[in-house]
């Protein structure tokens, strides 16, 4: 005759065995999920820096290709600085607006074909500027340019904020901005060169047509997103998510530093050429294009900056940077060009410094609908270019280069505040990813 008490303890032991088993299987698929991240020197990372690194490249390419080009179209179009300003002023005013949708779009249907497209479209859209006969029909191109490249400027930083291990973040977003300062720079020296040799026509042809090369490499060397899961696109979740970010202690003071950021970086580099065309300098069109090598200390300080965060705290190197920023501000208000150059050298080392510590803060801050703080950061960012652009010109016509070191400079002293502010902050309770930014 049988146990009455082993039968239950015998029916018991495979249903132990097998939560003991579900158990064991998810921690293997925490596990992988964890090992799925791209992680530094793996072939994937190098894809992913090649491929972002070509997208910020073209980016900045065909966003800043027009800067060192307004004093050509302020005389072949008969209009002021702060007219011809609005080349620019327009383009990052359509990104801004832009990256309200393109976001919650990526969120959507995912963040590589956004960012495909929005490449391809941007440098047709160059290509279109090119031929246009009339400056309101260079400006419609130039809005087009601008809302095209929303849709890679709103994902990128998404991206790499879901793919890329945590412990990499800053490294890759640096070097992604480090693809942004190559293409700012290259495309004020393509175009600032060759608008003293062709037409501006044929310039903007020109990088239209690199950055066409860009995007196709882009398309082809990305790897496919692992870790996006896709989101029904809803007004109401898309409120819901704005109103979660501005209730944030610290995301709103970050949108804040990229409205001051670019408002400052832009303002400076819309202006400078009209300086030294003019006299004591009297410099070519062809020199002051040159002048954009300055650039080449951004693509150093985005990646080694973006390291130094990772190591010491993003809460205890963004307020350094932006004094670096002011302090090369103030040595362009010398007159003699070795301190000018100093000066613009160091202004962009800074400049792309807290920018890539800003950007890299905002996906580790944000806890839900990164998407869209991505896009509220860059949106913040594109308007203080627009804004403050345009606004410098005011400054340039009544009060010349002090004018604009004024202007500037008061916008730097708000923005180290505002570091000073997000310094003190404790981080968010619970958020391993927060504690990074200490």
């Amino acid at each position: 005759m049988s146990n009455p008490q082993v039968r239950p303890q015998a029916e018991e032991e495979p249903a132990l065995i097998e939560a003991a088993r579900e158990a064991a299987n998810e921690v293997l698929e925490a596990a992988t999920e964890v090992e799925r991240y791209i992680e530094k020197g793996t072939p994937q990372f190098m894809r992913t820096s090649l491929a972002l690194f070509s997208g910020g490249f073209a980016t900045f390419a065909l966003l800043y290709c027009i800067q060192p080009m307004m004093p050509v179209l302020s005389k072949a179009f008969s209009i002021s600085a702060a007219e011809s300003s609005l080349a620019l002023s327009v383009a990052t005013a359509m990104l801004a607006l832009g990256l309200l949708v393109t976001g919650p779009i990526s969120d959507a249907i995912g963040r590589k074909p956004v960012m495909v497209v929005s490449l391809l479209a941007a440098a047709l859209f160059t290509l279109g500027s090119a031929v246009m006969p009339t400056w309101h029909g260079v400006l419609l191109m130039r809005a087009l340019v601008g809302l095209s490249l929303s849709g890679l400027a709103a994902v990128a930083m998404t991206y790499l904020s879901e793919e890329i291990h945590p412990q990499h973040i800053g490294l890759s977003m640096g070097l992604y901005i480090g693809g942004n300062a190559i293409g700012g720079m290259s495309g004020r020296l393509i175009s600032g060169v060759l608008v003293d040799f062709i037409s501006w026509h044929a310039a903007l042809a020109v990088l239209g047509g690199l950055a066409l090369v860009a995007g196709l490499v882009f398309w082809r060397v990305l790897p496919e997103s692992k870790h996006f899961r896709p989101a029904p696109l809803k007004p109401a979740t898309l409120l819901n998510g704005y109103r979660l970010h501005f209730r944030d202690a610290g995301l709103p003071w970050l949108f804040l530093i990229g409205f001051l950021l670019m408002g400052s970086f832009v303002t400076l580099f819309n202006y400078i050429g009209y300086r030294l065309l003019a006299e004591p300098y009297h410099m070519s069109q062809a020199v002051v294009g040159v002048l954009s090598v300055v650039y080449l200390s951004g693509i150093y300080s985005s990646a080694w900056v973006g390291s130094l965060a990772d190591k010491l705290g993003r809460r205890k190197v963004l307020w350094a940077v932006i004094l670096l920023m002011l302090g090369g501000l103030l040595l362009t208000l010398f007159e003699p060009i070795p301190l000018m150059l100093a000066g613009l050298l160091l202004f962009t080392f800074g400049f792309f410094g807290a920018h890539s510590v800003a950007s890299s803060w905002i996906g580790r801050r944000a806890l839900r609908a990164k998407g869209q703080a991505s896009s509220l950061y860059l949106f913040s960012y594109y308007v203080g270019s627009s804004l403050a652009g345009t606004l410098g010109g005011v400054f340039w016509h009544y009060y010349g280069w002090n004018g604009i070191g004024l202007f500037i400079g008061s916008l730097l002293v708000v923005a180290v505040l505002v570091s000073l502010h997000l310094a003190r902050l404790p981080a968010l309770p619970g958020n391993t990813l927060a504690q990074a930014a200490h």
